[in-house]
């Protein structure tokens, strides 16, 4: 019986658990290999891989985050692609003085579900239909369809987080609700199957992450609200 209690405890640490919004998916992509494989084994196998790489996509792992009022946390996985001075989009409604975006790109291989990135209060959501240009290019930020999701912290600063759809994404899931109290870290959506993450923090702030930087959704913090310490700067070693 130990064995067993070990052997399920260890499943539990290495796998982790599964998105809702993949449960569909799996179920096609398995259907479709367990089809192919009567059919041919060497499809069976392509099948085979491709329905181990849904699985893969849709994991949704526990994720331990810093703990500290005014911590902006990455939304999401990927690299930091992009650190730039921009006018926001007139749609977010933050003015037109130039504020630091930080863009965040999901490759199809990252975690796709999205975190909260600061504590506060969801003070506006705004869905925008658009293109599926890749998520890599500038204008995706303006061009793509998005979740605009914005959060005013109990200090009255605001933060704004946006899921951009990309050449393959399909679907952005936002779980949130105007008013709804979040906490930085948590859960609150997913992006299937590739796409970007930006964040656009408030006049003043600077980033502590960097250009090429790998960014971890619900762990990495991007930048501290409470502080006036220089933006980062990075080397490849």
């Amino acid at each position: 019986m130990d064995f067993i209690k070990n052997l399920v405890e260890l499943l539990q640490k290495t796998i982790p658990p599964i998105h809702k919004e993949g449960h569909p998916f799996i179920f096609i992509f398995a259907a479709i290999f367990l089809i192919a494989a009567l059919i041919s084994s060497t499809l069976g196998w392509i099948c085979g891989i491709a329905a181990i790489w849904c699985v893969y996509f849709f994991r949704d792992p526990a994720r331990v985050t810093p703990v500290k009022e005014g911590l902006v946390i990455s939304p999401a996985d990927g690299f930091i692609q992009k650190i730039e001075k921009v006018t926001p989009p007139a749609e977010l409604g933050l003015g037109d003085a130039e504020l630091t975006r930080i863009s965040i790109f999901l490759n199809v291989f990252n975690v796709h579900v999205n975190r909260v990135p600061v504590s506060g209060e969801i003070s506006e959501l705004n869905y925008r239909p658009g293109k599926f240009l890749s998520a890599n290019l500038d204008k995706a930020s303006e061009e793509n369809e998005r979740q605009i999701v914005v959060i005013k912290t109990e200090d009255g600063k605001q933060v704004v987080c946006v899921q951009i759809a990309g050449l393959v994404a399909r679907r952005i899931v936002c779980d949130l609700s105007e008013g709804q109290k979040v906490v930085g870290g948590e859960r609150f959506g997913i992006i299937r199957f590739g796409s970007r993450a930006d964040i656009y923090l408030p006049e003043g702030v600077n980033p502590m992450v960097v250009v090429g930087q790998t960014a971890i959704g619900g762990e990495t913090i991007l930048a501290d609200l409470n502080s006036s310490a220089p933006a980062f700067v990075g080397e490849t070693r």
